[in-house]
Order: C-alpha cells, then structure tokens, then sequence
C-alpha cells in the first residue's frame, strides 16, 4: 500500500477521484503523454477512469509542490514484474514518471525519483530499477543520466500499444549497489 512520502520541494502521495480535473489539465497537452507513450486525455470522464485503473496501482504517486494547494502537477510510480514492463524479478520494477508541461525543466522529475528510487531499494527492499525512453525523449534521457541509470538494452521495435505505433526504447538500470556507491560520493 502507498504512503506519502517527501521531498526538499515536494509530497509524494496517492491519487483521488478528486484530482480528475487537474489530471486532465496536465494530461490534454500533446507534449506530455505521447512522448511517454500513452494517448492525450481526451475528457476528465477518461483522466477519472485513469485514475481508477492505472494510477491506482500501489507504490504510483501524484507529485504535488510542499505548501501548495495538494494539487497534482504529475505522477511517479514503480511498477513491478508483470510481464508487461522490464523488471522481471520480485526484486526489481520499473521507474515511470511524467510532469505537467508548465513544470518541466525545474528538476522537479528527479527530485521525485530520487526519493522513489531511495524509496523502492531501502523501504521495498528492490535490487534493480529500470527506466526506460524513447529516442527523441531529451528530458527523460536527462533525468536518468542525473540519476545514475545506465544503459541496459535497446528495444529497437517497442511496440507502444496504446498509441499504435513503434518506437525504439532505450532501457535504462540502476541497481542498488551502484545508486549506494553514487549516494556515498555525493557525502
């Protein structure tokens, strides 16, 4: 089950029928959901059915700003071993996260996925992280880069079924050894 959890800047915490509107706020821009592979929020009704399905999923967060309104401004989640992702053991899940475009370039990404990725190998107990981007994804490719992933494999031919289309992924990894030895040179 999901807690909240926190940043310098930011609440980590679960995602309410609520958030519907502000959902569809963020997720109706065409820069936001295509480049990381799911379709623009065509109505609150489909971001509300989002929220149901997917973004109800344990350990998937909305980002919102400390102080603020508890509004959301993006998600984050890890998703584990299901067949459907690149974690293929108990012991590892996938990284995934998205930031409305009015908050892009504010390290507001990173800032929540360091705490996720402390998070999922100190209070979960994973051995491995992937995150994964599309080529042409430049700010995804960054936020992994400032995180320490590393290059795992290519999906030349990912399929991307939402939007129909197929795009070449580059699959990143961070195992827990190498995110402790990085946490220890930044003291």
């Amino acid at each position: 089950m999901s807690m909240i959890l926190e940043t310098d800047r930011l609440i980590l915490r679960r995602w309410t029928e609520d958030d519907a509107s502000v959902l569809f706020k963020y997720a109706k821009d065409k820069r936001v959901g295509p480049a990381a592979g799911w379709p623009v929020h065509e109505s609150e009704k489909y971001s509300l059915a989002i929220i149901r399905t997917v973004l109800s999923k344990d350990e998937v967060y909305a980002i919102c700003f400390k102080g603020g309104n508890n509004e959301p401004i993006g998600s984050i989640g890890l998703t584990f071993s299901d067949g459907s992702n690149n974690a293929t053991k108990d012991n590892e899940a996938e990284l995934g996260y998205w930031v409305g475009y009015p908050f892009w370039s504010n390290g507001i990404a990173t800032e929540a996925a360091e705490e996720m990725i402390r998070h999922g190998f100190l209070d979960i107990g994973l051995e491995k992280i992937y995150c994964a981007y599309f080529f042409g994804n430049e700010q995804s490719k960054r936020v992994q880069e400032k995180l320490g992933f590393k290059l795992s494999h290519v999906n030349k031919r990912c399929e991307v079924k939402l939007l129909g289309e197929v795009r070449c992924e580059l699959v990143n990894v961070l195992t827990k050894l190498d995110w402790e030895l990085t946490k220890n040179t930044k003291l």
